[in-house]
């Protein structure tokens, strides 16, 4: 049984609770032969998350993506860094270590030998307009139809913001869109309608204050928690 304060109270890292219930259900339907993906790892907080879901559903294989030196913007807070071996301990201490494929790459080159159908996709690397914009157009193209890609912190930094709301506003392939705390996510499909594209931009319109009143709201009752 999943509980996000008890398997992961210990791992740094920014995810809501709310946040790692819905990687774990997402995970959780993925279904083999296709395989979720995960492009940013940190310390393995959101990865655990994922392979806790793929356990308890149809197993399939998570591969995180991750050269594990950081972002500029972890850069500015911890300076030189090396996670790739707290990662793996953390991995091992939550059981999951046996379901996830370690990618100690940048995205852009991982990309390059991946050819394994992804029914997740979730992009949460270097939050720079140019890195997720890559990560976007680079993975995108592998996630089978029906599958879903989400990004996090996409509304307080720009490059989550400006290349899931360009996906939205532009793609032909994209429906069902929906916000959970920081992440917004949508659903890859082989063509959507005038209506799919009419919801993907009324939902940009208020994507900005629902997240952002979900995520105070998400706070508030985790420090309740904690009191």
């Amino acid at each position: 049984m999943f509980d996000f304060e008890k398997d992961l109270a210990k791992i740094d890292g920014w995810l809501t609770k709310r946040e790692g219930s819905f990687l774990y259900e997402i995970a959780k339907k993925v279904q083999p032969p296709n395989v979720i993906v995960e492009i940013g790892s940190w310390k393995g907080k959101s990865t655990i998350c994922l392979a806790k879901g793929s356990e308890a559903g149809h197993k399939a294989a998570v591969y995180a993506i991750d050269p594990h030196t950081g972002s500029p913007e972890h850069h500015q807070k911890f300076g030189k860094i090396d996670t790739f071996h707290e990662f793996r301990l953390n991995l091992k201490k939550a059981e999951v270590d046996h379901r996830v494929h370690p990618f100690r790459s940048a995205s852009q080159d991982a990309v390059k030998s991946f050819n394994s159908p992804i029914g997740f996709l979730f992009i949460d690397g270097n939050h720079s307009i140019k890195a997720v914009r890559a990560d976007f157009h680079l993975w995108f193209p592998k996630v089978e139809e029906g599958g879903i890609i989400a990004f996090h912190d996409s509304w307080h930094s720009d490059g989550p913001i400006v290349v899931s709301a360009r996906a939205l506003l532009t793609s032909p392939k994209i429906k069902n869109p929906g916000v959970v705390d920081s992440i917004t996510h949508f659903e890859k499909v082989f063509k959507n309608n005038h209506g799919d594209r009419l919801k993907n931009i009324l939902f940009l319109t208020y994507r900005s204050p629902l997240g952002a009143m979900s995520f105070v709201d998400s706070h508030l009752k985790e420090l309740k928690i904690l009191s």
